[in-house]
């Protein structure tokens, strides 16, 4: 009964698969290739499965630790940015405080200069007065001696015998009445 179907229904099934060979399409190439396909999947679909499955593995691994490197990055930049931003404020500091310190060491070193100037007009005016005392009393041991001289010399020449011995009897008599 079915070779009969196939009689009633026209052309043989040889005549039907004469179209696989038809020159330039040749289908059963691509028939052949189905089957080499389908075989090669059946057969090598565990394997590139398995391979696939770790490549994708390792490129999740890897994806993570790209993320974590990133992440670890951003954490760094973030500090460096901190610390960066930290440096400004650091530096404005240190300036500030060298500021204060060079106006004060200037104040100091302006007062140290004043005490010296003082120190030294003090200084100054001790050793004007000693030169004073000291020409001062050079000067009046000078005219002390001069007017010595010029007292022994005016009284040798104008002393009389009987002058001097008025004189030293006025002395003895104010002498004893200095000692009453």
């Amino acid at each position: 009964m079915i070779t009969h179907l196939f009689l009633l229904q026209g052309p043989t099934l040889l005549e039907r698969l004469e179209f696989m060979n038809y020159p330039g399409l040749e289908l059963w190439k691509f028939l052949n290739l189905a089957i080499f396909l389908t075989a090669g999947i059946v057969i090598l679909r565990k394997p590139i499965s398995n391979a696939l499955s770790a490549r994708s593995e390792g490129i999740k691994r890897d994806l993570a630790e790209a993320q974590a490197q990133k992440d670890q990055a951003g954490q760094k930049l973030a500090e460096a940015e901190s610390l960066i931003a930290g440096v400004d404020a650091d530096v404005q500091d240190i300036r500030n405080h060298a500021e204060r310190e060079a106006e004060a060491e200037q104040q100091r070193q302006a007062a140290a200069g004043e005490q010296e100037i003082a120190r030294l007009k003090a200084q100054a005016t001790r050793e004007v007065e000693q030169a004073r005392k000291t020409a001062h009393k050079a000067l009046q041991q000078f005219l002390a001696s001069r007017s010595v001289e010029i007292a022994t010399q005016s009284v040798r020449r104008e002393l009389k015998p009987e002058d001097d011995l008025r004189l030293i009897k006025e002395r003895i008599g104010e002498l004893r009445r200095a000692q009453h």
